[in-house]
Parts: structure tokens; C-alpha cells; sequence
């Protein structure tokens, strides 16, 4: 499996960025996506998640703000971004996960979100 994440950038605050995860490999309905933010010097957190049936999952500081969904036919997970806010910067992570036996884990190289205020 590899993930590919891309989307960020650079917006004011206010403004909305949508970051899209490609995933690459089999099974990608079976695996639970998420989105990860890792802030300077702050531990890397889950900002959102889906599961396989499409259940959601947020941080309570994006709830009504952002938006996870998957796309089984095209393998992809966006985040849609609203209302960005200057404490959203971060690099974002893509990952997925699938639990059977054992725990099948991976993660995406990380796009860098700045919300200037």
C-alpha cells in the first residue's frame, strides 16, 4: 500500500483548502482512512477518520468545519477544509489501517497546511 497526499498550501484565514489522499495497492474498501496533522512541537493528532461502511469520525476542533469522505471507485479520501483558522497549521497525514489478524498500518508523507491570520 502507499498513500499520496496532496492539496495544501498556503490560505488566509477564513479561507478552505481541500487535501486529497491517492491510495495505491488492493482492498482499499476494507480500510479505515484517516487524516493526522502533526503542529511544531505538539504530538501528532487524529483530526478525522472513516471507516469502510463510511462512518465519520472528527476532533472536536473541526467539527462543522471539516469534512472527510471516500470515493471507492477512484481509491481516494479527501478533507474538505472550511473556515480555516490559523491554529489548523499543521503538516497532514494520510493514513490507513486494517485490522485482521494482525494490523496492517501506513501512512502518507505529509502536506503542509499555513493559515495566515
Amino acid at each position: 500500500v502507499q498513500l499520496q497526499a496532496s492539496g495544501g498550501g498556503l490560505v488566509q484565514a477564513g479561507g478552505s483548502l481541500r487535501l486529497s489522499c491517492k491510495f495505491s495497492g488492493s482492498m482499499f474498501r476494507s480500510y479505515e482512512m484517516g487524516w493526522y496533522r502533526q503542529a511544531p512541537g505538539k504530538q501528532r493528532e487524529l483530526v478525522a477518520s472513516i471507516s469502510s461502511s463510511g462512518n465519520t469520525n472528527y476532533t472536536d476542533s473541526v467539527k462543522g468545519r471539516f469534512t472527510i469522505s471516500r470515493d471507492n471507485a477512484e481509491n481516494t479520501v479527501p478533507l474538505q477544509m472550511n473556515s480555516l483558522k490559523p491554529e489548523d497549521t499543521a503538516v497532514y497525514f494520510c493514513s490507513a489501517m486494517l485490522v485482521r489478524s494482525v494490523v496492517y498500518a501506513y501512512w502518507g508523507q505529509g502536506t503542509q497546511v499555513t493559515v495566515s491570520s
